[in-house]
């Protein structure tokens, strides 16, 4: 009886034990889901910005477009001839061309922005998550094992046994 009940305590004891033990890890995830949560909004405001920025690139180049071929249009109607038309549009190529890579520019420097913001937020959630993990498992003791060595019966204890 005395066993039973002993048993019956150490059992109890153990499902005690568990269930403070599991509390306690479902309590750890909180602050990683947080930093994860956290990070994701930043992510969605870097992309924002981003595109953002795009939309706002996008919409000077049409302008500018526009504006130049209404230029274009204007220079053309004012030509002599063919040879003042084709000479007043060659005159235009420099200009378009450097308005060309000022906008190439200006959307290679939005991407590089948007890749250097998002590699910040995937380091520091890198740092706040992984690194804090590691730090909470517990190292991991490997015991040593005893080898065994195989047993070789002697002759004498060989007979007895045959005997």
């Amino acid at each position: 009886q005395d066993e039973m009940q002993k048993i019956r305590s150490q059992s109890v004891e153990t499902v005690r034990e568990t269930a403070v033990g599991s509390a306690e890890t479902l309590k750890s995830f909180k602050s990683p889901v947080r930093t994860i949560a956290r990070s994701g909004v930043k992510v969605t405001a870097v992309s924002q910005n981003a595109v953002a920025s795009l939309i706002e690139l996008q919409s000077d180049m049409l302008t500018s477009a526009i504006t130049a071929a209404a230029l274009r249009l204007e220079r053309a109607s004012r030509a002599d001839g063919i040879v003042d038309l084709v000479r007043d549009q060659i005159e235009m190529i420099p200009a378009s061309r450097d308005r060309m890579v000022e906008d190439s520019k200006r959307a290679v420097h939005i991407f590089k922005t948007a890749g250097r913001d998002l590699r910040g937020v995937a380091a520091n959630l890198y740092e706040k998550v992984v690194d804090a993990t590691e730090e909470q498992i517990p190292e991991v003791k490997v015991a040593k094992r005893k080898v065994k060595t195989a047993v070789r019966k002697t002759k004498a204890r060989a007979r007895k046994v045959a005997a």
